[in-house]
């Protein structure tokens, strides 16, 4: 579980990263990134109802991509924003699947320290 400091919360937030954010895209998964002047990094997940109707099926997307953002979190630079967005096909992908995915697109948008 991310820490309270390092969530996305507020709307206004989420709406500073899709106005103002770098985006990266694949089949299962999207991430906007955009810089927030801070120490710290925060993260957002969003999983529409267009890829679940279940909440169960939801929240489990949900837990395993804040995991994978977790396990790879160490590794990014600090002061972004970022928001991961999923797509219809993550249902039938695995963990692995996702982890890959991310840290493709966190290397995409520099990042990732080196």
């Amino acid at each position: 579980m991310f820490a309270q400091k390092n969530r996305l919360t507020k709307d206004k937030e989420f709406e500073n990263v899709f106005k103002n954010g770098r985006s990266s895209y694949d089949k299962i998964i999207g991430l906007k990134i955009t810089k927030n002047g801070l120490d710290y990094s925060r993260f957002g997940v969003l999983v529409s109802n267009k890829i679940s109707k279940k909440a169960v099926a939801r929240n489990k997307i949900k837990r395993r991509v804040r995991a994978v953002i977790e396990k790879i979190g160490l590794d990014l630079k600090p002061g972004y924003d970022c928001v991961a967005i999923t797509l219809a096909p993550i249902l039938e992908r695995t963990y692995q699947d996702m982890e890959k995915s991310l840290v493709k697109h966190f290397k995409k948008l520099k990042t990732l320290k080196q």
